[in-house]
């Protein structure tokens, strides 16, 4: 690679995602950072300019937004485009920027013009699914319920500000009307015929990530156990440079008591649990990961490096 050097331009730095985006390019060997002067940051011009000047834009923007800054390329396929918002997830004129998605996904991110980063709620759940969906394990018209609890920082500047101000609650729920904005892209890229019971939470902590999915056994369309279910995701993610396998299975020594949220605050991993009863009635499985690190900036980075054709995991930890 030696000194090659792309230039990339982050519009919306300065919030929560964009700042982790730039820490982590800050130390990136193969990447230039644009910046916009503060005086021009919503000056269009100005931002066109150093889309087109970049290799990859990464916008960090609310939806609306988001949507405005690729209004502004008017559809030129040379200013290629990384979005962290919700606003063009399931657009089928974008990619789906999870690279463990399918043996597909990596090489469609690495060819598109318009990538579309996941959300962190439905990295960890479709992390889970997918792969029991594709195998025929789990079958598609299933109804799933997702219980997942995240760090405050997930909420933005706005949340991170109302709990420095002492107005969080140390726990809450939250999309209580069923209606969640992560819910399309987890029924769509699962393959659900019907949006699962989503029950989303933030606990008290900065950042740090649960999903869990509770199953039955005769949720299952064949009997399986919970080494079976591990190695099916042991050998679906063989390689994979952010995922990995967390406690073996039922009754292992190395299950722990506890399962910690923010074991994983601060790295771009994410660590795929199964656990289940001595029966293999009851399971349980679980995603961990960082809402901020695999489930936004440093998925981000991970979808940028894929694109430009370098080292996916590149500035990632």
């Amino acid at each position: 690679m030696g000194g090659m050097s792309f230039r990339i331009f982050i519009d919306g730095e300065a919030g929560t995602t964009g700042l982790k985006v730039a820490t982590r390019l800050q130390t990136h060997p193969h990447v230039e950072m644009l910046h916009i002067d503060d005086a021009h940051r919503k000056d269009p011009d100005a931002r066109l300019q150093l889309m087109r000047e970049s290799a990859i834009t990464i916008l960090c923007l609310p939806d609306e937004a988001a949507r405005d800054a690729v209004a502004l390329a008017d559809g030129d396929a040379s200013i290629r485009f990384i979005d962290a918002s919700t606003a063009h997830r399931v657009d089928q004129n974008w990619v789906y920027g999870f690279p463990e998605l399918t043996t597909a996904q990596r090489g469609m991110i690495a060819t598109a013009p318009r990538i579309s980063n996941p959300g962190c709620y439905p990295t960890g759940f479709l992390a889970l699914v997918r792969p029991l969906i594709e195998s025929g394990i789990l079958p598609a018209d299933c109804r799933l319920n997702v219980p997942a609890v995240s760090g405050y920082s997930g909420g933005g500047k706005s949340m991170i500000g109302a709990h420095d101000a002492g107005g969080l609650a140390p726990q809450f729920s939250y999309g209580v009307n069923l209606a969640h904005k992560h819910l399309a892209e987890m029924t769509h890229y699962a393959g659900l015929q019907t949006p699962p019971i989503f029950m989303p939470s933030v606990g008290d902590f900065y950042a740090g990530m649960l999903v869990h999915l509770p199953l039955h056994a005769d949720q299952f369309s064949t009997a399986v156990n919970a080494d079976q279910l591990y190695q099916l995701y042991a050998d679906w993610y063989a390689g994979a440079a952010l995922v990995r396998m967390g406690a073996a299975c039922a009754n292992d020594e190395n299950t722990p008591n506890m399962l910690a949220a923010d074991a994983l605050a601060d790295t771009d991993s994410m660590e795929i649990f199964v656990f289940s009863d001595a029966q293999a009635r009851r399971f349980w499985l679980v995603a961990r990961l960082d809402n901020l690190g695999k489930g936004a900036s440093g998925a981000a980075v991970q979808n940028m490096n894929i694109a430009l054709g370098i080292d996916e995991a590149i500035s990632l930890a």
